[in-house]
């Protein structure tokens, strides 16, 4: 009956694999099912011990949902919200940017490279959560899709942390458990060398070739609400104490609106048109700009905005200059005149929709052409879409308007700076206590989020939105995975099968075997879980050929860091699935071709470096 469960567990591991990779059903279906599985088959087919003790119980198969590495995964996404939603790490961006005088693979490159600095003398997981806001501000400005950078940066943290002793949880707990089984301690730096040749192979595929091979997987709001691309006409009235008054143009243009094209400058009657020599700036002027939904964005941004209460004035007739009251952070959407809608033929100022809505016009669109007029004169038309502000029960409203089609999913909003501070200060205090080992980073992650939601960085709402259903299943399933393989002795059958089968071969050959090996189970179960299994093995596997039990001690600790092929195989990598969009079969897609590079690097470096 032993065996029974052992292949029963195999099949369902397959069968989940199989699953995950065909996508024939969504991945949350596949992950229920895994679970739904192995309660059936230890409920009917109990796995008892000795004493008669039921060892695969219900408490056992779903104990995964009370895992701490779950709820650690769950914390830092509400944290990594916080700081996008606040904005907090944007100067970082622009600074990292400007390492790469604006080139967008270079920049990409400087950015991977300090992540795999960091990881090796930082755990992983808090490296990634640093970078990720980081990289995805970068990929944003430089209108690319997420999916090309965020397993780059999951893979290059990784890498970073082969390098050193304290760069991965699973390297200090192989060497603790070799000190247990009488092997010398294991130095800081003693497996640096062959571990950063091993790094730099890996390296230059993820930073040369991924970004290449993975897909550009558009967001929701990409593929609804038209991208990042299209520009909208807007105008920014220049009032007193604006910070615009004084700015000169510089060769036919005006570099602190740098990231707009300026259409014109209206001053009274008397129109500039481009390109602008020498014209400072006044205040009444209006200047006519066409820029894309985040620059407009931006421009709401901090104390220093340069879309202020004066252009609701300048639009649409209020008389008061005071700023438009609302509740909650400001929320941007874009919204199509409908036909037959009586906006049609009207100015801004003339369709009264701020009067009716609450919500304020901040561009005009026109698919046919690009205007080149003050939006104020612009008389709508049917399809021209509208980009629009207000609270979020305000934007939200206009899903009961006749006269404009809300695009849904193109409802974001704008990041408080003002709070930027207080999410940064929560968001270090976390890396450094969990870096320098003060806390757990279970424990550092479940107070920064709960400390993003009391300062105000996120309402209850944004940081349930951080949330990922498919996270969630995922590593409770996996950690359901896990445990019925190794308590049924599955994980161990396989080690011993394929070391059995090595009998006689030369000690490197037996070395580059062991490392496929963990490398291959490192993505199925955890790390760390793998890293326990195989060491005793590897020493073991050692002493019986007369090999010197350190190159396979080693072989342990980077082999089982090759959790590249699955999301579920290293905490990191379920990190950057939610803001990559990616699939299960993308992780092995390009994780598989890596894992294989780095054995055969690996394969063909050690046995050179450690005389075998």
């Amino acid at each position: 009956m032993e065996d029974f469960h052992m292949w029963a567990t195999f099949a369902v591991i397959l069968a989940a694999i199989v699953a995950y990779v065909t996508e024939w059903v969504p991945l949350e279906v596949t992950a229920a099912g895994v679970i739904v599985a192995f309660l059936l088959i230890f409920q009917i087919f109990p796995y008892v011990g000795p004493d008669g003790t039921p060892l695969l119980g219900t408490e056992v198969l779903l104990s995964g949902f009370a895992n701490p590495a779950l709820f650690t995964v769950l914390a830092l996404l509400v944290i990594g919200q916080g700081l996008f939603q606040t904005g907090a790490l944007d100067g970082f961006a622009t600074r990292v940017a400007q390492w790469g005088n604006g080139r967008t693979a270079a920049t990409m490159a400087i950015a991977l490279m300090v992540t795999a600095a960091l990881s090796a003398f930082m755990n992983n997981t808090p490296v990634v959560v640093l970078m990720l806001p980081v990289l995805g501000v970068i990929a944003m400005r430089a209108r690319l899709s997420p999916s090309k950078v965020m397993i780059p940066l999951s893979f290059i943290s990784i890498l970073g942390g082969m390098t050193t002793l304290i760069g991965s949880s699973t390297n200090l707990l192989v060497a603790g458990l070799a000190e247990d089984l009488g092997q010398p301690v294991i130095g800081f730096f003693d497996f640096t060398v062959i571990g950063l040749l091993v790094a730099v192979v890996g390296g230059v595929y993820v930073i040369v070739l991924l970004p290449r091979i993975l897909p550009a997987r558009a967001t929701m709001l990409q593929e609804v609400g038209g991208g990042q691309g299209k520009q909208f006409i807007a105008q920014i009235p220049v009032g007193y104490n604006h910070p615009l008054i004084g700015c000169k143009s510089v060769a036919g243009m005006f570099p602190a609106l740098k990231d707009m094209t300026v259409i014109m400058v209206q001053r009274g009657e008397h129109p500039f048109l481009a390109p602008f020599e020498d014209v400072t700036l006044r205040a009444g002027d209006v200047i006519v700009v066409a820029a894309t939904r985040s620059v407009l964005a931006d421009a709401l941004k901090g104390t220093k905005a340069l879309l202020t209460a004066e252009a609701v004035s300048s639009l649409d007739g209020s008389e008061s200059t005071e700023a438009p009251h609302v509740e909650g952070p400001i929320t941007l959407a874009e919204a199509i005149v409908a036909p037959g809608s009586r906006l049609i033929g009207r100015t801004i100022e003339q369709s009264a929709l701020r009067a009716m809505t609450g919500c304020i016009v901040l561009g005009i669109q026109r698919q046919s052409r690009m205007i080149r007029m003050r939006m104020s004169d612009i008389r709508l038309e049917a399809g021209d879409a509208l980009l629009i502000t207000g609270s979020r029960a305000q934007v939200e409203g206009l899903r009961l308007s006749r006269d404009v089609i809300l695009l849904e999913w193109s409802t974001a909003e704008v990041p408080l700076t003002e709070r930027a501070g207080r999410a940064l200060a929560i968001f270090l205090t976390v890396v450094g206590l969990s870096a320098s080992g003060v806390l757990p980073i279970s424990i550092a992650a479940i107070t920064g989020a709960l400390g993003m939601v009391a300062a105000g960085c996120l309402n209850v709402r944004q940081a349930a939105r951080a949330f990922d259903r498919r996270i969630y299943l995922l590593i409770g399933s996996s950690l359901a995975m896990a445990a019925p393989l190794e308590v049924t002795g599955g994980a161990r059958f396989i080690a011993e099968a394929v070391v059995g089968l090595l009998n006689g071969q030369s000690p490197a050959v037996v070395l580059s075997a062991l490392f496929l090996l963990i490398a291959v189970m490192t993505n199925v179960l955890s790390n760390n879980a793998t890293a326990v299994l195989f060491t005793p093995i590897a020493i073991s596997t050692a002493q019986q050929i007369g090999a010197d039990p350190f190159p396979f001690i080693v072989t342990v600790i980077l082999a089982a860091n090759c959790s590249f092929a699955t999301p579920i195989g290293y905490q990191t990598n379920l990190l950057v699935m939610t803001p990559g969009h990616y699939r299960f079969a993308d992780f092995l897609k390009v994780g598989i071709p890596l894992v294989v590079l780095i054995w055969l690097a690996f394969s063909l470096l050690a046995p050179w470096y450690y005389n075998l």
